[in-house]
C-alpha cells in the first residue's frame, strides 16, 4: 500500500480498511501517506484561517471543518484537506463529506508540496472546486485559484495584501493576520 509502483487502484472501500492511526489519501487509485506531521508554522497558518472562517461562517449554512476529514469525491479520491469550506448540507454524512467542497485549502508542506500544486490541482479542478488555495507558509504567500468556465484561473497574493475570496465575495482575508505579520492598521 502507498507505494507508486503498485497498479493496483485503491478505492474507498480499501481506505476505510487501513488502520485508524494512520492517515492517508487516494488520488486516481493511488494511495499516498500522509506522513510526517505537519510542522508548528503550518499548524499556526491553518488555525489562523479557520479562526476567520469560523467566525465568518457562524450562524450561517456554510460550514468550515478541519483536517483530518474525509472528502469523498468518487470511490477512487478521498481526500483530507487541512482546510475545507461546504455549504450543500446535502454533501455532509456522519462519516464525511460525499462531492466536492466549496473551497479548500492547502498549507504546502515539504512533504506534500508537489502532490499539493500538481495532483490535487488537478483533482480539485475537475471535480469542480470552485475555489482552492495552496499557502506557502515559509514564503508568505497565497496562490489563489478560482473555478472560471470549468476551468482554473490564478493569482498570488503576498503577505501584505487582502485577498479577496471568490467563493464568497464579501469576504477577504488579511493575509498579514494570516501570517502573523502584526500589521495593525488596515489597508
Amino acid at each position: 500500500m502507498g507505494s507508486t509502483a503498485e497498479k493496483r487502484k485503491f478505492t474507498y472501500a480499501d481506505y476505510k480498511s487501513w488502520p485508524d492511526e494512520e492517515r492517508w489519501e487516494i488520488i486516481d487509485g493511488e494511495a499516498y501517506n500522509m506522513t510526517p506531521a505537519p510542522s508548528l508554522k503550518h499548524q499556526r497558518v491553518l488555525g489562523n484561517i479557520h479562526a476567520i472562517f469560523f467566525d465568518y461562517f457562524k450562524n450561517k449554512q456554510c460550514r468550515p471543518y478541519l483536517a483530518p476529514t474525509d472528502v469523498v469525491l468518487d470511490d477512487f479520491n478521498v481526500v483530507q484537506p487541512d482546510l475545507l469550506v461546504v455549504c450543500d448540507t446535502n454533501k455532509l454524512t456522519e462519516a464525511n463529506i460525499q462531492g466536492a467542497p466549496d473551497l479548500v485549502v492547502e498549507i504546502l508542506s515539504p512533504s506534500t508540496k508537489l502532490k499539493d500544486k500538481r495532483e490535487k490541482k488537478a483533482l480539485y479542478e475537475r471535480f469542480g472546486v470552485r475555489e482552492y488555495l495552496v499557502v506557502y507558509p515559509e514564503d508568505e504567500m497565497v496562490e489563489q485559484y478560482r473555478l472560471v468556465d470549468g476551468r482554473y484561473a490564478s493569482d498570488v497574493f503576498n503577505w501584505d495584501q487582502k485577498l479577496p475570496l471568490f467563493a464568497f465575495p464579501d469576504l477577504e482575508l488579511q493575509l498579514w493576520n494570516v501570517f502573523e505579520k502584526g500589521m495593525a492598521e488596515s489597508r
